[in-house]
């Protein structure tokens, strides 16, 4: 059966010498892998600029309960990104928030909620100015809304730890803590919306420790190995 939906490109893998294999978290159906024949010939409609990290398109695709490639019957943008793919800076925070997405999202079914969150937030990267550099620390945080971790936001002078296992503010120092500025900043970051980014402020030496504890977090609560490796890539760029 035939299915309109609005889609996220995560990711394409080489299938065969002309056609690829494309993971698009989908508005319908969460992720599903389709296969698109014929993209490498010269005559083929769809362009690989189409297919970039997190571009945001409108699909018509065939779907099959339980079946593990889906076919599409015809793909275009659904929100054409002005900036993201011409700023150095956005592009490297899109391909970092890419590889994340890529390995903590794996569910084949619809979540309204999250694909919302995403959609609109790639939408608000697009359209931002300025006062994006810490676009992904709040994106990331939030992020953990829909997966299930999200910090419980107790911080005060006397809870003034942030315990990475629990995700809890505590007077306990252990080993798995944050402490300040970095608790600090991580009870600021889970009452900061993307839409007042620009109210979040972190010392720039600070910003590198801090998504180094926030995906220490992810890697304590996610059930995938998380060698994120383009994070590194991301900090070169924001701090020059």
């Amino acid at each position: 059966m035939l299915h309109n939906t609005r889609g996220i490109i995560f990711r394409q893998t080489k299938y065969s010498e002309t056609s690829i294999i494309v993971k698009i978290y989908t508005e319908l159906f969460g992720l599903q892998s389709y296969l698109i024949k014929g993209i490498r010939n010269k005559k083929s409609l769809i362009k690989p600029a189409l297919l970039e990290h997190l571009t945001l398109v409108d699909l018509i695709a065939y779907h099959k309960e339980k079946k593990n490639i889906q076919h599409i019957k015809e793909i275009k943008i659904g929100y054409p990104l002005k900036t993201i793919h011409t700023d150095i800076r956005k592009s490297s925070i899109i391909i970092f928030l890419n590889e994340i997405l890529f390995k903590v999202i794996r569910e084949e079914e619809a979540n309204p909620s999250l694909f919302s969150f995403l959609y609109n937030s790639i939408q608000s990267l697009d359209l931002q100015e300025k006062s994006f550099s810490n676009f992904h620390l709040i994106f990331l945080i939030h992020l953990t809304k829909y997966l299930g971790f999200f910090p419980n936001n107790n911080y005060s002078l006397q809870s003034s730890y942030f315990n990475l296992q629990e995700g809890v503010f505590t007077s306990n120092k252990s080993d798995l803590i944050a402490e300040k500025p970095f608790s600090e900043y991580l009870s600021k970051l889970t009452i900061t919306g993307l839409e007042k980014q620009e109210t979040f402020s972190i010392l720039p030496q600070h910003r590198n420790d801090l998504l180094e504890i926030i995906l220490r977090y992810y890697q304590l609560h996610m059930p995938v190995a998380m060698n994120i490796k383009s994070h590194h890539v991301l900090q070169t760029v924001l701090n020059e």
